[in-house]
């Protein structure tokens, strides 16, 4: 999996790439931390790019979630695929997140 993280207006953008299953999940809770680590408290993360998620991978955004709360933050999802968002409904995380279409709209929601 790539992680690319970059920085729009005070916001921190998680951009995943590849599949977030328990071979990935290690890494992309390491970039969760450093950005929340670093100090950001809005944070999108964006699964353009995502053809999979796991079970792990779901855990990593409850993760997230979780830190962000800690941080008195907000957190975004957006770009799901159609196999992604039917994880997402199945789970019931489409209710636990604010999933969004697109990054422009993700950005626009803070």
């Amino acid at each position: 999996m790539k992680i690319i993280s970059t920085t729009v207006d005070s916001i921190s953008i998680l951009r995943f790439e590849g599949n977030l299953d328990m071979n990935t999940a290690k890494g992309a809770q390491e970039s969760v931390d450093k950005v929340i680590d670093g100090g950001a408290v809005k944070l999108i993360i964006n699964f353009e790019k995502v053809n999979f998620v796991s079970s792990a991978g779901l855990r990593i955004l409850l993760y997230a979630a979780k830190r962000m709360k800690h941080a008195d933050g907000e957190m975004r999802i957006c770009g799901l695929n159609d196999s992604v968002q039917e994880i997402f409904q199945i789970t019931g995380f489409d209710k636990i997140f604010n999933v969004l279409a697109g990054e422009t709209e993700a950005l626009g929601s803070f």
